[in-house]
Formats: structure tokens, C-alpha cells, sequence
């Protein structure tokens, strides 16, 4: 199931009582804070719910279908 920021948003104004705009800032300053921790390189670990890392991976050669030229 996808979940989209105005899910989690309608999430938070039905369980909190704030107000939509409030809601919607609450869930960008969590992502925010989410994307930034994620970029400096650390892992984001919620508890009882999941850890988000950053993997790396190898380039690839990537490659036109249409002409088969190895780009």
C-alpha cells in the first residue's frame, strides 16, 4: 500500500485535533528531518516501526535501447 504525505497529514489532524495546515507542517518537518539525517550518512530508527538507511550502489553503464550505444 502506497502511503502519500496527505495520508499521513489526515492521519495526524484526526488523531490530534490540528488543523490541516498544522498537520501537513507537522509531516514536512518530520520528512525534512528524515531527508537530512538520511544525507549526513546516519541511519533513522523508529522504534517499533522500522530503520531507514541509505545503500550504496555500484554506477552502471547505462545504454539507448534505441541505438544500443553504451553510454
Amino acid at each position: 500500500m502506497a502511503l502519500a504525505k496527505a495520508d499521513i497529514a489526515h492521519s495526524i489532524m484526526d488523531q490530534t485535533g490540528f488543523t490541516r495546515n498544522k498537520s501537513l507542517g507537522v509531516t514536512e518537518a518530520l520528512l525534512e528531518i528524515f531527508k537530512w539525517t538520511l544525507a549526513s550518512g546516519e541511519d533513522v530508527l523508529v522504534n517499533r516501526f522500522g530503520k531507514f538507511c541509505v545503500n550504496g550502489k555500484a554506477e552502471r553503464r547505462g545504454r539507448n535501447p534505441a541505438t544500443g550505444l553504451v553510454i
